[in-house]
């Protein structure tokens, strides 16, 4: 079984749309910037980041870009963009660009690597 590569991956994507393309670019940009060390793998059809324990991941559908937390239903969600119901994951839809700040990723990405990790 050959591994995917990161690069194999955006260029499927970017056959999806340029705008999930764009989504997951700045997306992976973000994460680099906030977390540090990261890593990334290819896995489950999409990014999955890991800092000591894996935080979280990027996936790109037809329609829009999911930003999928491990442990997010550890995160206490002051500011309400979290969705799902599971027993431990939840997600950011992305729909636009804007998204990336409008849904304040920038401030989840931190939680959800105390909340991987308090799960450790």
């Amino acid at each position: 079984m050959t591994t995917k590569t990161i690069q194999a991956l955006l260029d499927d994507i970017r056959l999806l749309g340029e705008e999930q393309h764009s989504l997951v670019t700045l997306f992976r940009e973000l994460v680099k910037d906030s977390i540090s060390p990261v890593s990334e793998e290819v896995k489950y059809g999409g990014i999955i980041f890991s800092s000591g324990e894996q935080f979280c991941g990027v996936f790109a559908y037809k329609k829009h870009v999911s930003v999928e937390f491990s442990q997010g239903a550890k995160i206490t969600d002051t500011l309400g963009y979290l969705e799902g119901k599971g027993k431990g994951r939840r997600h950011i839809k992305l729909y636009s660009i804007e998204d990336i700040k409008i849904k304040h990723l920038a401030e989840y990405l931190p939680l959800s690597l105390v909340a991987a990790k308090t799960n450790a």
